[in-house]
């Protein structure tokens, strides 16, 4: 009974829905690309900075976000992130220009992830020691849940009652089920009366004083080791964003109908759930280096099959092979960090990786427009994402051979 009581698993689950629903909000994206290049008569390129906007303010301002949690509590900064997603989505129903769309889109929606993905995310793991890898399982995989439910409801909604009044339902939609798990999430156990897994307030001091161990923001930068995995990130970033903004596009050129485009990236986010126990399940066994190496060099090998597809069905595959590793992908970096530099200051080391992705958010679906524009296919896309991952791996790959002559 009193397992039942612990308050942890309802932090776990508010964070599940509220991530799912901020970044189904995100990746919603692929819905309404074709009605925004349509409304405001706009090039892909163009239309793709919305995304990149997006994707570049939620992880430049994620540890931000962290250090507003650490002062005011998660319950209030996701809160106020909340509502300024709303208010993003709101404010782009009544979007006259695709400046608007950049501002309330792009930029408000960013603001709004920023300020629930690392306070929620953070919320978890002060409530679990011996069951922390798999509660932060659950509550990341609520990415890929929104990912999977949110962008295929998104274009229910656009062919129901056209983009504007499908927005400000989404908004309407957010608002209640967001707030109402954001409303949820507490980060200190003993506020209850409890230690981590629900054990005795004694066990609390243990197993905190064993997470305050390692390094510093400032030693961790002065780390060959974090060079190396914020090159990994850098290097293979557009790759893992490029799809999310255009595969959905492309899939339209080819005669694929809107709701199966759309559903693609669904389909990516069902890979991404199957990829966050599964990999994490193969790294506990291979080793997270030699997982993370191997993920980079598939998903950059999946681009084949992108450029193979036909029409749907192979597609459908590519989606969900390259869900599977960017998922893997994101549920490796936390533990790698944690591994490399212990959990004293995590969440600032974190964010600081984070900001490496955010360069490569802005950058892949824009620059993949631009090249669509000039070339009318993705062909030259496809093959440079798959560089960029290889660059990635021998990053990756240079990582686990210097940690290893560290262990040695």
């Amino acid at each position: 009974m009193a397992a039942r009581r612990f308050y942890g698993w309802t932090v776990v689950w508010a964070t599940f829905v509220a991530l799912g629903v901020v970044f189904g909000t995100a990746y919603s994206f692929a819905a309404f690309f074709d009605s925004f290049a349509r409304e405001f008569a706009a090039q892909r390129a163009d239309v793709a900075l919305v995304f990149g906007l997006s994707g570049l303010t939620y992880f430049v301002l994620g540890a931000a976000g962290g250090a507003l949690s650490d002062r005011f509590g998660p319950r209030l900064t996701t809160s106020v992130g909340m509502l300024i997603l709303v208010a993003g989505l709101v404010g782009s129903s009544y979007a006259r220009s695709l400046l608007v769309i950049y501002l309330c889109y792009g930029l408000g929606i960013g603001l709004g992830i920023a300020l629930v993905y690392t306070p929620s995310i953070g919320s978890v793991q002060p409530w679990f020691a011996r069951r922390r890898g798999l509660a932060s399982g659950i509550a990341s995989a609520g990415i890929g849940a929104g990912t999977l439910l949110v962008p295929v409801a998104a274009s229910w909604l656009i062919d129901s009652t056209g983009w504007r009044e499908g927005m400000r339902t989404m908004a309407l939609a957010a608002a209640l089920v967001g707030l109402a798990a954001t409303l949820l999430l507490e980060r200190d156990p003993a506020r209850r009366g409890v230690g981590p897994d629900g054990d005795a307030p004694a066990a609390r001091a243990l197993s905190a004083g064993s997470a305050l161990s390692g390094m510093t923001l400032r030693q961790a930068l002065a780390r060959r080791e974090f060079w190396l995995l914020y090159l990994s990130l850098f290097a293979g970033s557009p790759s893992m964003f490029t799809p999310f903004a255009h595969l959905s596009a492309h899939a339209r050129d080819i005669g694929v109908t809107d709701a199966r485009a759309v559903a693609l990236v669904g389909l990516i986010g069902t890979g991404s759930l199957i990829g966050r126990f599964g990999i994490g399940w193969l790294a506990d066994r291979l080793g997270r280096m030699r997982t993370l190496v191997l993920c980079q060099l598939l998903l950059g090998a999946s681009f084949a099959l992108w450029f193979a597809a036909p029409g749907f069905v192979l597609l459908a595959a590519y989606a969900l092979i390259f869900g599977l590793f960017y998922g893997g992908l994101v549920s490796l970096l936390p533990p790698l960090c944690m591994d490399l530099f212990g959990g004293r200051a995590v969440s600032a080391i974190l964010g600081a990786l984070y900001t490496a992705a955010a360069f490569g958010n802005l950058a892949g679906p824009v620059l993949a427009g631009a090249a669509f524009d000039r070339t009318g296919n993705y062909t030259i896309v496809m093959f440079s994402c798959a560089v960029c991952s290889a660059l990635a791996a021998y990053a990756a790959w240079r990582l686990w051979a210097s940690a290893r002559r560290v262990e040695t």
